[in-house]
């Protein structure tokens, strides 16, 4: 399977996650300890995101397990942070983050204005699931870890819900099976 192309700032609405093979973004609490550290990503992948993504939207939650506009991307971007919360009132101000109590749509439509032209990064699944639904994504891109948590935050939870079809971006079928080949290890994850 080839490589996905690289991301180019063209003003979309992007789900942007590393998960686990189960399809967690998360761990049990919001936790990332499963990441590994010495994963290798395609060259550059940090620093073209960086220069693609003009905002970032995300929600409570994740808002309150990781308080930090610092340490997107591991400080190495800037700019403007939406969070969504029914509760605005109770939020701790930070800099450079603005909280917004309105439906998803409308808070797409604040963070895409203040992205300038680049990319959206939705970092709450919560919130990439509404906007699914609505079909306000334009893309896609996962990360999958060799890990398999079997509890956390999933990346698609919607129990009861239809199911939302995919387009393969990189491959010559579109709709095609990737397929994936893993061992267990028995080494703890570093």
């Amino acid at each position: 399977m080839e490589d996905t192309t690289r991301q180019t700032a063209q003003g979309k609405v992007l789900l942007h996650f590393s998960m686990s093979l189960d399809g967690f973004v998360a761990g049990p609490g919001h936790s990332m300890d499963w990441m590994r550290q010495d994963a290798t990503n395609r060259p550059g992948l940090v620093e073209e995101y960086v220069a693609t993504t003009g905002a970032v939207l995300g929600g409570r939650n994740g808002w309150d397990a990781f308080p930090d506009p610092a340490a997107i991307y591991g400080g190495a971007w800037t700019g403007p942070v939406f969070v969504l919360t029914h509760h605005p009132e109770d939020a701790e101000p930070a800099d450079g983050v603005t909280f917004l109590d309105c439906d998803v749509a409308e808070a797409v439509r604040i963070a895409l204005e203040a992205a300038a032209g680049k990319n959206l990064e939705v970092l709450s699944p919560t919130i990439g699931r509404q906007l699914l639904q609505r079909g306000l994504v334009d893309e896609l891109d996962l990360h999958v870890s060799p890990v398999l948590l079997g509890d956390g935050v999933r990346l698609f939870d919607n129990p009861g819900g239809t199911p939302v079809g995919l387009e393969l971006r990189n491959g010559e079928d579109p709709v095609a099976e990737v397929n994936l080949r893993y061992r267990p290890i028995t080494a703890p994850l570093t």
